[in-house]
């Protein structure tokens, strides 16, 4: 393992975010944190409890995993896209490092930004609401899952795309549906019967409940069907990025 180079792309790719703190950082804590306002603030005074927890904490869990899957993605699909557009990618191909060690570079630095962000976002909910954590190790252990895996989505996006519109499609259209769908603002036994069993068929929903359930022990799914669908949703996405280098698909065009 070329622990230097992995170093070299990680240290590169942090520092870009250093660079555009603004962008990077602050606009997804304030727009998350405009959430808290309005709907833990403004309209959760006017709800009920859910599941026994008031409504400006039980959407908590689901508001830093709707940031944390965004930002992932976005912050890894740019990260390669990048130096494919610029043609830089072809410097990082011809040195001698692994794909394992490309795609850890990466990777890796897309997954530490999410999370941080997440953690910010965590930390400036406590302001709003109180925040009670049953299971430290579990939230630990989904935050880092989820941002390794949507970090190797993005890095999928990010060598699949042909220009910005497309790097921005999927995140705009697909994901950020997925997670507003997914019970970030409510349980799925709200829904009508039909709406819940069509639910089932949203991965993120398995995310969100396994992340929340790490909270207040309240999950729309078992923690063990969450755990596996994260895995499962891994297990894909380093198959196909292992296909990729592999076959040099969208990399040696």
């Amino acid at each position: 393992m070329n622990f230097r180079a992995v170093g070299a792309i990680y240290r590169f790719e942090m520092a870009r975010t250093l660079r555009t703190l603004m962008q990077s950082v602050f606009s997804p804590v304030l727009s998350t944190s405009l959430y808290f306002v309005v709907f833990g603030g403004a309209i959760g005074s006017r709800i009920e409890e859910i599941d026994g927890v008031p409504y400006g904490a039980f959407i908590v869990p689901g508001l830093v995993m709707l940031s944390l899957l965004t930002q992932s993605i976005s912050n890894a699909s740019f990260g390669i896209y990048f130096p494919r557009f610029s043609g830089t990618i072809y410097e990082i191909l011809s040195a001698p490092i692994s794909a394992l060690e490309i795609v850890l570079g990466y990777v890796g630095a897309a997954a530490t930004k999410s999370i941080v962000i997440g953690v910010i976002i965590l930390v400036t909910a406590s302001f709003f609401v109180p925040i009670e954590v049953k299971h430290p190790g579990w939230m630990l252990t989904f935050l880092l899952l989820t941002a390794i895996t949507f970090s190797m989505f993005g890095f999928l996006i990010g060598l699949w795309a042909e220009g910005f519109e497309q790097l921005q499609v999927i995140p705009l259209l697909v994901i950020t549906p997925l997670a507003f769908l997914g019970g970030s603002f409510y349980a799925i036994d709200m829904l009508p019967p039909f709406w819940q069993k069509v639910t089932l068929f949203n991965p993120v929903v398995y995310l969100i409940s396994g992340f929340r359930w790490s909270f207040y022990e309240n999950a729309d799914v078992g923690l063990t069907m969450s755990v596996a669908m994260t895995l499962v949703f891994l297990g894909l996405c380093t198959g196909a990025i292992w296909w990729i280098f592999r076959t040099g698909y969208r990399l040696r065009a």
